[in-house]
């Protein structure tokens, strides 16, 4: 009997310590004081339910075509989809089993980071062929592409409090920035988003997205984006992570394993 009673508790403790994984955790740093604005829900669109995004952009020449980086091992696709309707176009599977992060459009190119595999992967974008493999230092998270004209960079995170700043043709790492909000480090940065002359980023097991001056580092916005999905929806799912900019002050906000994605207006 104290086997089973044994038993029983070890089960509920897993249990409890993956549901705890999955939920949102205390934002780090001082992001859990820092006044924080709310996302205006514009509409919801569908998402594929199974996809673990770790990348989400639209085409920069065709407002109806998303792309979509997925992860997990042996699970990862680089993926196009109907920006109206959620549904997978084509979809490509990331060679060798490679953990599959963050996704960014270059010209006729699309980047993907791996997580700790040690590459970059450049596909053609119009056929999804693999182009070539580059080896990169550190961890791959988040990735977008700063416009032109302008730097005309890539921003890549590693779940830390630095963006690294990389070639958009060789991709080799050309510099990088610490992250901070009132002079305190912001760390767990993951997926990003280039607009204008700023970056977007996802706060890792949190509901926080955050918005950031590339030049300084400095945190110059903090949406605080808890409560898109309604609790019956959210308990299967994963975090928050993936934001596309659609036009003017409109994005769109999903997470991993998320059944829909939500129109917002952020601050400008």
């Amino acid at each position: 009997m104290r086997r089973v009673l044994l038993g029983l508790v070890a089960a509920v403790v897993a249990v409890t310590t993956a549901a705890a994984a999955c939920a949102a955790a205390a934002p780090p740093g001082g992001l859990a004081s820092a006044p924080a604005v709310r996302p205006v829900v514009l509409g919801e669109e569908p998402h594929d339910p199974t996809a673990f995004t770790q990348g989400l952009e639209l085409s920069p020449d065709d407002p109806g075509t998303l792309y979509e980086g997925t992860g997990l091992a042996g699970r990862s696709q680089l993926r196009e989809l109907d920006a109206a309707t959620g549904a997978v176009r084509r979809a490509v599977p990331l060679p060798g089993g490679l953990f599959g992060e963050g996704i960014t459009v270059v010209g006729p190119s699309i980047w993907q980071l791996t997580w700790q595999d040690g590459v970059a992967l450049e596909w053609d974008r119009a056929t999804f062929t693999l182009r070539r493999q580059v080896p990169i230092a550190g961890e791959g998270w988040g990735l977008c592409a700063e416009p032109t004209p302008g730097p005309g960079r890539l921003v890549r995170s590693d779940g830390t409090d630095r963006l690294r700043f990389h070639d958009p043709v060789t991709f080799a790492e050309t510099g990088s920035v610490a992250v901070t909000l009132d002079g305190a480090p912001v760390t767990d940065l993951n997926e990003l988003e280039c607009v204008g002359g700023a970056v977007w980023a996802n706060v890792w097991r949190t509901d926080r997205i955050v918005r950031i001056d590339p030049a300084t580092g400095a945190v110059t916005a903090v949406v605080d984006a808890s409560g898109l999905l309604d609790p019956a929806r959210r308990a299967d799912t994963d975090v928050l992570n993936g934001i596309a900019h659609l036009s003017g002050d409109e994005y769109l906000l999903t997470g991993k394993l998320w059944p829909a994605a939500f129109r917002v207006r952020l601050p400008g």
